[in-house]
């Protein structure tokens, strides 16, 4: 197991391929914690293997966890810890089938609050194209979730120079009424909304959802071609939260 320092990451590769879409999904898997009380990444490595995705961005997730499901799974993977519980690395990761390119974690702690943190992966396409990928895991407090709100989408992540492939934003926000993130968000990206695609947007909790704290957000030139909020057994156990799953057309 690597180490992980406190907002650094750890990374491995594997090769590239040529493609014209990309399936790209949002699952905060609660450590592995199943609705049972269970802890289980296999189950998880289930899950995601269903989901079939060429990127999975992995919230709430512990750093040798992230590596047990990209071995298990032959993506390649990076993490970003956020903070140490019980002295393990614990944050976001992202596992992909494409290679990776910049990787650099940001610290999103408001105050006194649990650290959170945003998690850039970028994503090498064929043809030297880039996909700027920002797995996010926001706080549950609101003012918490206002100074969130304004730094994702400032110039020290989300505006910052120097990003030249389309931007796609997706983890848990924790807002489960239309606040301040919800709105900079939208006014800046388009959002995946999955009532045009599914009967539910709610992803939490899983086996019976009554909140939408699951999001994908673009850049308006991205065409996406579908979205799915995947349940089946498995899933509705697995975590506390429902995955979402992508499916983007790339610029030529």
């Amino acid at each position: 197991m690597r180490s992980y320092g406190n907002g650094r990451v750890g990374c491995s590769n594997v090769r590239n391929s040529a493609r014209s879409t990309l399936r790209i999904a949002t699952y905060n898997v609660h450590k592995c914690r199943g609705l049972d009380g269970r802890v289980r990444p296999e189950r998880i490595a289930k899950v995601i293997a269903a989901l079939d995705a060429d990127v999975v961005a992995l919230q709430e997730i512990f750093g040798e966890q992230s590596e047990y499901l990209a071995k298990q799974l032959n993506y390649s993977f990076c993490f970003g810890e956020n903070r140490k519980v019980r002295k393990r690395s614990y944050g976001n990761a992202t596992l992909s089938r494409l290679p990776f390119g910049e990787i650099k974690n940001y610290d999103l702690t408001h105050g006194g609050r649990e650290r959170r943190g945003v998690l850039r992966s970028d994503i090498n396409l064929d043809g030297g194209r880039l996909l700027h990928l920002f797995n996010v895991h926001l706080g549950t407090a609101f003012l918490e979730r206002r100074y969130q709100g304004r730094e994702l989408i400032g110039p020290r992540i989300l505006a910052q120079l120097g990003l030249t492939g389309p931007r796609v934003i997706v983890g848990d926000f924790n807002e489960w009424t239309r606040g301040l993130c919800t709105n900079l968000m939208c006014a800046q990206f388009a959002a995946a909304d999955l009532k045009r695609f599914a009967r539910s947007k709610r992803t939490y909790p899983g086996i019976l959802p009554m909140m939408s704290l699951d999001h994908i957000y673009f850049d308006r030139t991205t065409e996406l071609k579908s979205l799915e909020l995947f349940r089946n057994r498995t899933a509705l156990i697995a975590s506390d939260h429902l995955p979402q799953v992508a499916e983007f057309k790339l610029p030529a």
